[in-house]
């Protein structure tokens, strides 16, 4: 039964969240830079609700997400364990509220499909945080793209690496099949990198192939249920071809995401470990663009959350990602806000790359995949 919430075509976002670990944390600084209030949390436990709740200064802590979805909110993150996603937010979407929830959408394509027709029908905003869309120079990259300054597409170069999973001792939730789903590297971070990229380059991978790698079999004395990395090989609409690393055991890599366009007249470079930077290359010379609001692009201005010189940063991403969603629920139309279709096309990339490793040979990403 569908629960009313009160129109916020004028007022305060009234915000909700499922989840008390990390992201819960990112999730309700970003709501509360954007002007919300902070209502109720749940977590695991109630004991775990009630201890993140005073953490992150969010007013109550609930049992559950039953008791969380009696209340008023206009809006609930989710932020919880992958393979809950897909539930949580459909208990959501039938109450009647706009929901943010975390990637992957769900641990499978039927799941997301059906996430993305139920919020269809209840007509709400659901979007799904792939927040690197949000650093100013990637904005300044896409619209360069699209401008046509790079030229026609040829080549692709991108990974996104971290080491936290290194070390055989090192262990976490996302590496088991029951809370992390069938993909982690992929699905916890390549998913970012091909967002990315389809975003910035305006194109869709119309097919690619892939081989993974587990390290360990075994972490933390259970059983590894999925990737430790995964190089692609990658076609592009326009024929452009590239290839796509990512692990999470790179010595010293902690947070890399990179992406590379080869165009005809010119590359672009953005290195997420250096935001405030785009890297351009020339025949007869390559240069430096910093982000800067008086020079941008236009569009890419309302990005820049600080004058040109301070640095933005994860959160800054994070925090304009907020606002979009909730001007959104406002009745706005933000540009670029990534939704679940968005989740949905992540979730099926994940099922396309799963199966190119498997089976050892190209797959088709576009039919029937969103």
């Amino acid at each position: 039964m569908t629960t009313d919430v009160t129109d916020t075509a004028v007022g305060i976002i009234r915000s909700s969240f499922l989840g008390g670990g990390f992201m819960a944390q990112v999730h309700s600084r970003a709501a509360r830079a954007a002007g919300a209030t902070l209502e109720l949390l749940a977590s695991s436990s109630p004991e775990r609700a009630e201890r993140a709740a005073h953490a992150l200064g969010i007013a109550r802590s609930v049992d559950d997400v039953a008791e969380l979805l009696m209340d008023a909110s206009d809006v609930v993150h989710i932020c919880t364990p992958n393979a809950t996603h897909a539930d949580l937010a459909l208990q959501v979407i039938a109450s009647g509220r706009h929901v943010i929830c975390e990637k992957p959408l769900a641990t499978t394509l039927v799941d997301a499909r059906a996430l993305v027709a139920a919020a269809d029908a209840q007509n709400i905003v659901a979007a799904v945080p792939f927040v690197y869309r949000y650093h100013p120079m990637v904005r300044e990259a896409r619209a360069r793209v699209a401008a046509g300054e790079i030229g026609a597409l040829l080549t692709i170069d991108c990974g996104y690496l971290q080491d936290w999973m290194l070390l055989p001792g090192d262990d976490d939730w996302r590496a088991t099949s029951a809370d992390g789903g069938p993909s982690r590297a992929f699905a916890d971070i390549g998913s970012h990198l091909c967002d990315l990229l389809e975003f910035v380059s305006g194109e869709r991978i119309v097919r690619l192939t892939a081989r993974t790698r587990r390290v360990y079999d075994e972490r933390g004395g259970h059983a590894v249920a999925n990737e430790d990395a995964v190089a692609i090989l990658a076609e592009l609409a326009s024929g452009a071809i590239g290839t796509l690393l990512i692990s999470q055991m790179a010595a010293g890599r902690k947070n890399a995401l990179t992406l590379e366009l080869h165009g005809a007249h010119q590359s672009i470079r953005f290195d997420q470990e250096r935001p405030e930077e785009l890297w351009v290359g020339q025949r007869n010379g390559n240069r430096q663009i910093f982000r800067d609001p008086q020079t941008a692009h236009p569009g890419v201005a309302r990005f820049s959350n600080v004058p040109a010189g301070h640095a933005q940063g994860y959160q800054d991403a994070f925090n304009s990602f907020v606002a979009d969603v909730y001007a959104a629920i406002q009745g706005e139309q933000p540009d670029g806000l990534p939704t679940f279709a968005d989740g949905l096309r992540a979730v099926a990339l994940t099922e396309a790359v799963l199966l190119a490793a498997d089976e050892e040979r190209w797959v088709d990403t576009t039919p029937g995949t969103d």
